[in-house]
This record gives C-alpha cells, structure tokens and sequence, in this order.
C-alpha cells in the first residue's frame, strides 16, 4: 500500500464552555507551525459544547504526530476525552470532486 498524498483527520473532544470562550485564538499561532498541516477547519457541535476540527495534511505520519501531540496535550489541558480520526484523501479524490469538494477541484 502506498502512502496517500492527501491526509485527512477528524478530531473531537467536548468541552466545558462555548466555543465562543475558547482558546482558539491561542490555539491558531500554535497550529501554524505543525509540521505537514494544509488546513483546518474548526468545527462546533450544536448544543453539544464539542469542539474539534477537519485538517488536511501532506502525510499520515505528520497528521498522526499531531494527534499524538499537540492535539492530545490540548485535550489533555481542557481535560476531555478526544475522539481521531484519519482518512485517505487520495483514494475519495475523484468522488469529492464530483461532489464540488473545496479539497479538490474537478
């Protein structure tokens, strides 16, 4: 199996306070540095308090060290449970394009 160019990963972890009283704006200068990151969507659970995010990356090595990571230790800092996820961008290419994905063009 070759490694995809195009990584995916699906984080969540519930929160105490509004997304609105996060840290986000922390959180971003700190984001902009990981190694492999494209992109990052935030992402706030309605009426739930979670709060996660749908990032793009160049590899699943990077993404799964920004799970293991930073992602983890900001979990751990809000003392919740985090929920990852990773996806093969490459192999959904064609579909998503179809589907007018802003990921990928047609």
């Amino acid at each position: 199996m070759t490694e995809p160019s195009r990584v995916f990963l699906y984080a969540e972890f519930q929160a105490s306070k509004p997304f609105t009283e996060a840290v986000w704006t922390e959180a971003n200068p700190a984001m902009r540095t990981v190694e492999g990151l494209i992109s990052k969507t935030w992402l706030s659970g309605i009426n739930t308090q979670s709060i996660g995010g749908f990032y793009e990356f160049d590899s699943i090595g990077n993404a799964r060290a920004y799970a293991e990571g930073m992602l983890a230790g900001f979990a751990k800092g809000a003392n919740a449970c985090l929920t990852v996820k990773i996806f093969d961008g490459d192999v959904v290419a064609t579909a998503s394009a179809d589907m007018n994905s802003p990921y990928f063009t047609a």
